[in-house]
Parts: structure tokens; C-alpha cells; sequence
């Protein structure tokens, strides 16, 4: 019978299970004796076979043990149940700890594999007894160039907290407590930031004209902290990546990808070059709205409706139907994580917002949280997260520990391949209104995942870049950039409106530098894909193949092989241009239906 939470008897019998203390300890010396084995004999750095027993071994550890392992895992997930829970953070946060300390037991390994003399690195890569390992090493003597001595890499780790993590945590933890009163339809409402953040797309004018009001107005509040807070972690990243020497900004980022800076590069110039699909977008939706312009906070508000209720069984069904005409594996794999309790469906009290798909090593399941509430996109969650969690049955099925897991830029491929495909059955099932409120969705979506976050990639291009030669930037400077970049690809038919420029203020993710240019990637990708697929519905097996690939090879070469060249700026061009034949084809039904 299907459980709609989560079994996580599978890690733990509970909170207090006896198992986890002896799993903690186990886990410790089983990490010690492997760092005091390999700091001893350190032959594996020379002979191809010691090297190829020292990788076995930590392979086994990394499948079984690792650092803080099924305990850190555990709590993870219990704290997503259980948000408010005092006592599972402290849980939680006490392993992190432990698990810390264990990762610096381990860190002399990677670092002395990153250091190997060039002769000695190039005679291993052609080792055929290595060849499992090949690519985690070519990625580690790529990486060793920029890599600091042992204690000097303790030292960095060390100094994170107080050099980046606490001042991040600072700005987000003051904004999230913030409450504000404001008109929620009938009445005024106290409402926390993220409530208040939600209410700024809602389809009442009077409603999302209030939550901007209040929203720009925390904004206001906090981007006299938020401008020593950036300025502070993005000189932090200077000092790192000189110390490191690295080329420029942002590429740790795209070495620890996994990816070629031209390939980023080439990305950015293609979206940028097709900025006009975005204003065209907007000038519709100005249209359909029948204003002038649209306001700042008013380019996500939906268009249209879409009446249809989806609980979660018609999702189920509608999710089945995608996957058995796709693959039969797809099916398999969905089936059972319900039937094993691996998908925590419906929100209550203390449980995390949003949605999530969660593993920690190769040898634990898989987790899935969602919230639905029985909305179309309750449905396209659904299955974007089982894209996620497909992609890492797959890659246990093919892959060893060391080769778990996806670089940042493949990560959202084999997601939003999943849902693209539920929503195009979605749109063929419905009639002429709701398919064009569909697309609209769909388009802000194609547009908020390239064209923003595009724009975004750009705004922290030209943030690092100013600060590192002024010294600081004023939360005005910094305003006038970001605005800058924004109306780059909204056009004249969205207004700059005042307190727009403080919108950088709580965006997390120019705080994880350079990471938004993934989301762009991998919606053209899974797109071209996509394509590949509705041509020849054998190319699935290559599609497969991709999603077990893990970490054993780069993106690029994963891609080659499916005959996608990421380095041509081509590839990038054909994808916009099926954004650009979406866009035409809404303008039409837009027309078709009196709309425009």
C-alpha cells in the first residue's frame, strides 16, 4: 500500500535509535584508520597499483561510511519534516559538526592525488586499471593547480564561516523575520516575507501593488546591511581566488562544474543576443493585461486560469502516462519510491515550503518532499523532482560512489525533461483559454530560468568586477548595475519601478557565485533533448545513458556523445529559436481568441 510520507526506517527506527550513536562511531574509525593507512604509505602517488587499491578502498568507504553518512542524512530529512523542531536542529547541526571533522581527516588524500607530478598524472590516465577513476582524476589534477597546501586548506575551510557564511546568514536570517500588514483580498493581514513575497504575483492589483509596497520597503530596510555583507564576501572571494590563481571571477565555479569557461561564455552570448524574445514576451503579457507597461513586480503574475484540480492521485496518473510512453524504467523507478514511502506528498505544520529531491550516499534511497495542494504546478513538480530522483536511481545502477552525483551543470537537465513533458500533455488536453494560460505559464518559466538568470550571471560579472577595482560599491552603485542588466532583457514594456533596484538584496543565489547560468543550460539541453526524442523515440536510450553517467566523464564529452556540441554557440541559437516559435504560436492563439 502507498505511504504518502516518508519510511525512513531504512536510515533509522527513530530520533533516539541506538543504531545511530554505533553508526557515528563506526563511521569514525573506519574514516581514521584509512587517513592513517594512506598518510603512512604514500606509494600510491608513484605506483599505478597501490593507486588503484588506495582509490578501491576509499570507494568502499565513500559507498558505506562516509563522513557523517546515514546520520547526517537522517536529520536532513527529519529537519525538512520538521522545521520548528529546536531539538532536531540540534541534531543536526551536531552531526554537521562531526562531519566536518571527519572531511578534514580526509582532505590530505585529494589533495595529495591533485599534486601528482605531470609525467606521473598523464602515465595514470592511460592506465587501463584506472579507467573507473579517469575522469575523478583528470578532475583532480585540474583542480590542483589552484589547489593550496593541506593546512592551508583547513585554514580556508576554516575561516568560511566567518569570512562568507555568517554574513550570509545574517542578511537572509534578518529578512525572513521580517512582518509586514497587508491587504490580502478582504482584509489586512500580518504577513511574514516569504507570504508577503508570494502575494507580489497574485492576479488582485490591489494585492500584489501592497505586497510590493511592503516587500521593497524590508528591502529598503536591510540593503544598509546587505552592502558591507556583499561587499565583504565578494572581496573574501578576491583574496581566495588569488591565492588560488585563478583566471577570473568566476571560474571556481566553473571548474568545480566541471565545465570550460568558453562553454559559459558562449552560453551568456547566445541568450544575450536573443534578448528580444523576453521583451517581445513582455509586451504580450502588457497586452493581455491591458496596461501600457508592466510594473517591476508584476512580470510573474499569471495570466489566465486554469480551473482544473489536480489531487494527487490524477497527478500520479497524469505523471504515468508521460513516463510509459518514455521508458518503461521511468515507470519502474516511480512506482517504487511510492510503494517504499520515498515521497512525502502533502504540506502540514513545521514541514519545509516547496519541494525537493534529496540522497546522500550511493548506498541510501532516495527522497523525495513535495506540497501539493492540487495545483497544475503540484503536477509539474512532481515531476520534475522524479527527473531528479530518476537521474540518481540510474547512476546507482551504472556508477561507483566516487562517480555519484551530478555537476551543478547537468543537474536540472533530467527535471525539466520531465516536466516539459507532462506540461505538453497537459496543454493538449485542454481547450483554446486554458492552453493559452498554459503557454504564458510555460514562457515565464522559459524566460525567469534563461533570460533572468542570464541577466543575473552578467549583474555579478559586473559586480565582482567593479568591487575588485574600487574597493566598494555603495547599495546605490550596486542598484544602478542591477538595474542596468535587468532592462537589458526586459525592454520598455516592464518599468524599472522604484524599489526595483534593491531586489539583489535578498536574491540567495548571487551569494552562491556564478551558479545561475545551470538553470539556462539545462532547460536548452533538456529541451534539445526533448526535440531528439519526439523525432526518434529510440533516442531515449541515449538519454538513459546521460542520466547514469554521474560524474565518470565532463558534460561535454557527455554531450558529444549524444550528438550535442555545448561549445557551439549553434546548440544554444537552435534552443532559443523553439522559445522563439512558442512565443509566436501564444501571439496567435492570443489573437485567435480576441486577446490582443
Amino acid at each position: 500500500m502507498e505511504k504518502k510520507v516518508w519510511n525512513l526506517t531504512p536510515l533509522f527506527k527513530g530520533d533516539n535509535d541506538p543504531a545511530i550513536s554505533k553508526e557515528r562511531e563506526l563511521n569514525r574509525k573506519k574514516v581514521l584508520a584509512f587517513a592513517k593507512k594512506w598518510r603512512l604509505n604514500k606509494k600510491y602517488l608513484t605506483d599505478s597499483g597501490t593507486l588503484k587499491k588506495a582509490l578501491d578502498e576509499y570507494e568502499i568507504l565513500m559507498r558505506t561510511y562516509g563522513t557523517g553518512a546515514r546520520e547526517e542524512y537522517y536529520f536532513a530529512l527529519r529537519t525538512g519534516q520538521d522545521e520548528a523542531s529546536p531539538e532536531l536542529k540540534a541534531k543536526y547541526n551536531k552531526v554537521e559538526e562531526f562531519s566536518k571533522k571527519l572531511d578534514n581527516e580526509l582532505r590530505f588524500f585529494n589533495i595529495n592525488l591533485s599534486k601528482i607530478p605531470l609525467n606521473k598524472q598523464k602515465q595514470f590516465l592511460k592506465d587501463k586499471h584506472l579507467i573507473e577513476y579517469r575522469h575523478f582524476l583528470e578532475k583532480l589534477f585540474e583542480e590542483g593547480k589552484h589547489v593550496l597546501l593541506e593546512g592551508e586548506e583547513k585554514i580556508m575551510a576554516l575561516k568560511s564561516s566567518s569570512a562568507y557564511g555568517n554574513w550570509v546568514r545574517m542578511t537572509s536570517s534578518l529578512i525572513a523575520k521580517e512582518e509586514r500588514e497587508v491587504f490580502t483580498g478582504e482584509k489586512n493581514e500580518i504577513k511574514n516575507f516569504s507570504e508577503i513575497l508570494s502575494l507580489v504575483s497574485d492576479k488582485n492589483k490591489k494585492v500584489r501593488d501592497d505586497a510590493a509596497r511592503a516587500f521593497n520597503d524590508i528591502l529598503e530596510k536591510y540593503s544598509e546591511i546587505a552592502e558591507p555583507e556583499m561587499n565583504s564576501i565578494i572581496l573574501n572571494k578576491k583574496v581566495d581566488d588569488e591565492l588560488r590563481n585563478m583566471p577570473r571571477p568566476d571560474y571556481a565555479r566553473h571548474l568545480s562544474d566541471d565545465i570550460d569557461s568558453k562553454t559559459v561564455d558562449v552560453l551568456i552570448k547566445s541568450v544575450s543576443r536573443r534578448n528580444d524574445i523576453p521583451k517581445r514576451f513582455y509586451e504580450l503579457k502588457a497586452k493581455l493585461m491591458k496596461v501600457k507597461k508592466l510594473e517591476y513586480h508584476e512580470r510573474n503574475v499569471p495570466y489566465g486560469k486554469i480551473e482544473k484540480d489536480y489531487d494527487f492521485e490524477k497527478a500520479v496518473e497524469l505523471v504515468e502516462e508521460v513516463f510509459s510512453k518514455l521508458d518503461k524504467k521511468f515507470l519502474e523507478i516511480f512506482s517504487r519510491f511510492r510503494k517504499k514511502g520515498q515521497i512525502d506528498v502533502f504540506p502540514r505544520k513545521g514541514k519545509t515550503n516547496g519541494a525537493f529531491c534529496n540522497y546522500g550516499l550511493i548506498s541510501h534511497p532516495t527522497y523525495i518532499l513535495l506540497n501539493h495542494t492540487g495545483q497544475l504546478n503540484d503536477v509539474l513538480t512532481l515531476a520534475h523532482e522524479l527527473g531528479h530522483g530518476i537521474n540518481n536511481e540510474l547512476i546507482k545502477e551504472k556508477q561507483n560512489s566516487i562517480n555519484f552525483g551530478t555537476p551543478t551543470s547537468t543537474a536540472e537537465v533530467a527535471s525539466t525533461f520531465m516536466e516539459d513533458f507532462v506540461l505538453e500533455t497537459l496543454i493538449k488536453d485542454s481547450d483554446d483559454e486554458t492552453k493559452l494560460a498554459i503557454m504564458m505559464m510555460k514562457l515565464t518559466d522559459y524566460i525567469n530560468s534563461i533570460f533572468r538568470q542570464i541577466a543575473c550571471y552578467k549583474f555579478e560579472q559586473d559586480l565582482h568586477k567593479e568591487i575588485r577595482e574600487k574597493g566598494y560599491l555603495s547599495k546605490e552603485e550596486m542598484g544602478k548595475i542591477f538595474q542596468k542588466n535587468m532592462s537589458s532583457y526586459m525592454g520598455e514594456y516592464v518599468e524599472q519601478s522604484k524599489g526595483s533596484e534593491n531586489w539583489w538584496v535578498y536574491w540567495s543565489h548571487i551569494r552562491n557565485f556564478f551558479y545561475v547560468y545551470s538553470y539556462a543550460s539545462g532547460l536548452l539541453i533538456s529541451s534539445a533533448m526533448q526535440n531528439f526524442v519526439k523525432k526518434d523515440s529510440k533516442f531515449i536510450e541515449k538519454v538513459k545513458e546521460f542520466m547514469s553517467t554521474g560524474l565518470s566523464d565532463s558534460p561535454k564529452n557527455i554531450f558529444l556523445k549524444m550528438g550535442i556540441n555545448i561549445s557551439d554557440e549553434k546548440f544554444w541559437d537552435r534552443g532559443l529559436e523553439e522559445i522563439d516559435s512558442l512565443l509566436v504560436e501564444t501571439e496567435k492563439l492570443a489573437k485567435k481568441l480576441g486577446k490582443i
